[in-house]
């Protein structure tokens, strides 16, 4: 009879564990990195900053909390901020990423500062940055580097990815 109650609990605890990956799949956001990009630095500057869209599809709030990468020694959530007349910059504990409303990180806003870079960052190279989210964990990303005037993704002309139709060039 304890060998029968045994196998039932046991069966029970397998089904319970069986079930829950599926169970916390269904909760947890999904946040997805879009267009990850920073701007090449110049000669041995030691600083850079990256730069994306967060796109939480999920239907929870997340919060990104954490960054890191093999290209510098330290990787920050920073913000720039109005003090009177000066612009600042300004270290932050989370960047929310709420559903339906993509957070961007852009130059003059939200970024990802780069403190100690191990290497110039130089166009056309690329680099691993890793995201921490409270809910949807850690995800993985290749930051792609564009010209050191760049202003978008993909921009090799310091002016971003637009188009200068009617403007001469």
């Amino acid at each position: 009879m304890a060998a029968m109650i045994k196998r039932r609990h046991l069966l029970a605890l397998a089904v319970a564990l069986t079930a829950a990956p599926f169970a916390f799949a269904q909760s947890r956001p999904s946040v997805q990195v879009e267009q990850a990009w920073a701007r090449a630095t110049a000669g041995q500057m030691r600083t850079g900053a990256a730069y994306m869209t967060l796109v939480n599809t999920g239907t929870e709030p997340d919060r990104l909390i954490a960054v890191a990468t093999p290209a510098a020694d330290k990787a920050e959530l920073h913000t720039h901020v109005m003090e009177g007349d000066v612009m600042r910059m300004r270290a932050l504990t989370a960047v929310e990423v709420n559903p339906g409303s993509p957070s961007v990180l852009k130059p003059g806003g939200l970024h990802v500062m780069l403190m100690g870079l191990k290497a110039p960052l130089k166009a056309g190279d690329s680099f691993a940055l890793a995201l921490t989210f409270e809910k949807a964990g850690r995800i993985e990303t290749t930051v792609k580097v564009g010209a050191a005037g760049a202003s978008g993704p993909g921009a090799s002309d310091g002016h971003g990815a637009h188009q200068h139709k009617g403007h001469g060039s």
